[in-house]
């Protein structure tokens, strides 16, 4: 970016005193040299050509004095730029979108009630934009593990596709295990960082060729660190069906998260197991892991400045040598 500015800017008011200066001196007049009794003697002078060389001399040292000020103002031109060098983090999300995750017992504020995936969408979405600086792809996952998003820094594509996730893109039952290595097969021959995985799911483990604990070794062989999520209430949930004539009717479902695996895939992958029991909780979990993996970010700032204080410095020398100069020559004054 490029902009003009003055180094001494509080020099230019003192520009504006110049013309009330050139009248107060000119109003004044200049003290006499000689005193005489009368003007008679200068009848014939009075009758001749007149001459103001003191005028122009005056209007020479004040061009001067005002290029002068210009000058001392320190006009500049200024060109800068931002350099930011970022090291973020590879992360990848697995989200569960088992059937079990249409069920009803989560509440907003106000009361209303809403499905376990609706507000997974909304909070990671929101986790998503937290970490612009970081690459995040999405595996979504029930019975088989499906790639939403490979990592990317394409924060705008990646929620689009979050606002995609529904139950039924992936299957039936939970396939965790196979989740965990997927993720870890994209990350493995990443650079950065650090490399995160975030597990989000409301069951256990119940299909799949890998099993959690060994998806778990394996991706802490290869440095990657995971953080589990249990979504879904402590005891039962209400969970919506349709008859044969395609009417939902809700029945209660009981709440199947295996606390314990999640716990101990945490331990192995060195992060942390969150349990989020409600809507303000789960929430706050995306929240606590953005405090706990943070980006580094340092930004530096380039300044060019061009000096054009010569451009009236010069003029200045100019018309204050031309002043000298013809006060001492044809216009040289004999008191």
């Amino acid at each position: 970016m490029t902009q003009f500015q003055f180094a001494h800017p509080w020099v230019l008011p003192l520009l504006l005193l110049l013309p009330l200066l050139a009248y107060w001196r000119g109003h004044r007049g200049k003290a006499a040299a000689i005193e005489y009794s009368g003007l008679s003697l200068f009848g014939t002078l009075a009758r001749g050509r007149k001459v103001r060389p003191g005028g122009w001399l005056s209007a020479l040292r004040y061009l001067a004095l005002f290029f002068f000020l210009f000058a001392l103002a320190r006009p500049q031109k200024v060109d800068s730029s931002t350099q930011v060098q970022e090291s973020g983090i590879d992360m990848m999300l697995a989200i569960d979108l088992s059937p079990s995750m249409e069920a009803l017992d989560y509440h907003k504020d106000n009361g209303d009630e809403i499905s376990r995936v609706e507000v997974v969408r909304e909070t990671v979405g929101s986790f998503i934009q937290a970490r612009p600086n970081d690459r995040i792809g999405m595996v979504a996952f029930a019975g088989e593990a499906y790639l939403m998003s490979p990592l990317t820094l394409d924060h705008s594509w990646l929620l689009q596709n979050v606002d995609r996730l529904q139950v039924g893109l992936a299957g039936d039952a939970t396939a965790i295990g196979s989740a965990l290595a997927t993720c870890a097969n994209r990350l493995r021959d990443q650079t950065g960082k650090s490399k995160i995985i975030v597990l989000l799911t409301d069951g256990a483990n119940n299909a799949g060729k890998i099993t959690p604990l060994a998806a778990a070794e394996a991706a802490h062989a290869l440095g990657i660190k995971i953080y589990t999520i249990g979504a879904g209430s402590s005891d039962v949930a209400k969970f919506p069906q349709r008859d044969a004539f395609g009417r939902i009717y809700y029945t209660t479902i009981p709440v199947d998260i295996d606390n314990d695996a999640l716990q101990k895939i945490a331990d192995i992958g060195g992060g942390k197991f969150f349990r989020a029991a409600d809507y303000d909780t789960l929430k706050h979990v995306y929240q606590e892991i953005n405090k706990l993996e943070t980006s580094e970010v340092a930004v530096k700032h380039f300044q060019h400045i061009k000096e054009y204080f010569t451009w009236a410095l010069y003029p200045g020398l100019l018309f204050l040598g031309l002043e000298i100069c013809l006060a001492h020559t044809r216009w040289r004054r004999v008191p």
